[in-house]
């Protein structure tokens, strides 16, 4: 059965000319994790010092190795937390006037 898990991650205070390089790469990867469910939202703050994720799996060690998939994992201190529900606009019903 699949759980929903927000990950809170804490990124560097300044980002070196190999983590930009790495950007590119990680947008791609997110972007499939999307695109198959495995991700359902994806946010960095303003002051791009934090990033958040909504991600799908059967276990926290499930979720722990699309995290390593990451380009930018390493740069990356991830704070997971199984969630009991994730609402979003896309899920409630939206009525047709047709």
């Amino acid at each position: 059965m699949k759980k929903t898990f927000m990950i809170e991650f804490e990124l560097p205070q300044s980002f070196d000319e190999e983590f930009m390089a790495l950007i590119p790469k990680q947008r791609y990867i997110i972007n499939t994790m999307l695109a198959d469910g495995r991700v359902k939202a994806y946010s960095l703050s303003m002051d791009r010092s934090k990033l958040w994720a909504i991600m799908t799996g059967t276990s926290e060690f499930e979720v722990m190795e699309n995290i390593a998939q990451l380009p930018l994992s390493e740069y990356m201190s991830p704070n997971i937390s199984e969630l009991m529900f994730h609402n979003t606009s896309d899920a409630v019903m939206q009525f047709s006037l047709n």
